[in-house]
């Protein structure tokens, strides 16, 4: 496809997505095109390349309703979204530079040879060092979280592209939805704990105009 076209398509997406507040209920994704949406996720970059994250595609209603209780900003997208997302990053548990998570997964997914896995933890220590992660258990899961909001991008311009609605979602609280999913036993003996939630749907009505800043506000060359 001529490279012009491809700018358009991705552009064009970019315009069509905004922050639905509420769906259509009678309109469901399906299940290939959801799938796509997911694997967008998986395939998405984190920092040193540690996927810390899991996504929660939450579809029962009764659960739907008990978080509708404790997450103001969802209240208009949990009954109506065709899917909604509660995204999880990994703890200090595991994205520790010492961590047994990491080194599994250098060797089981990426495939690091052992002499490699045996150097690289003095490498990620001075990295996390350097940048104030092992300072406390909240930082280094502030920078779990980080690498959750990659990948939600990628879910919410994918969906885009393919004609399906979004809406990124901060609006809970962050403790009692903490507990709710311990209860559930998802966040996995702690190894788990709440970033952020994403709906994905078709919007029940059109939305005002987009609006942002011209780009030579936001954008300095040096």
């Amino acid at each position: 496809m001529e490279k012009g076209n491809v700018k358009k398509q991705i552009l064009d997406a970019f315009h069509f997505r905004h922050a639905t507040k509420q769906f259509d209920s009678t309109k469901k994704i399906s299940d290939e095109d959801f799938q796509f949406i997911l694997e967008t996720a998986r395939l998405s970059p984190s920092s040193i390349g540690i996927e810390p994250w899991k996504f929660i595609v939450v579809q029962n209603q009764e659960f739907r309703e008990e978080l509708k209780e404790i997450a103001w900003g969802a209240a208009g997208q949990l009954p109506t979204a065709s899917h909604f997302v509660i995204i999880l990053a990994r703890t200090s548990k595991d994205v520790r530079f010492d961590s047994n998570y990491i080194t599994n997964h250098l060797r089981t997914v990426k495939g690091f040879p052992e002499e490699v896995i045996k150097e690289i933890p003095n490498r990620y220590r001075n990295f996390q060092e350097k940048f104030g992660l092992l300072d406390d258990e909240r930082s280094i899961f502030d920078w779990s979280c980080k690498q959750t909001y990659i990948a939600l991008a990628n879910m919410m311009t994918a969906a885009a592209h393919i004609g399906i609605d979004s809406c990124p979602i901060e609006g809970f609280d962050y403790q009692l939805v903490h507990n709710l999913l311990e209860e559930k036993g998802l966040l996995e003996d702690d190894h788990f704990d709440v970033s952020m939630m994403v709906a994905f749907g078709y919007r029940a009505a059109e939305p005002r105009p987009k609006t942002r800043k011209e780009l030579n506000e936001i954008v300095t060359w040096i």
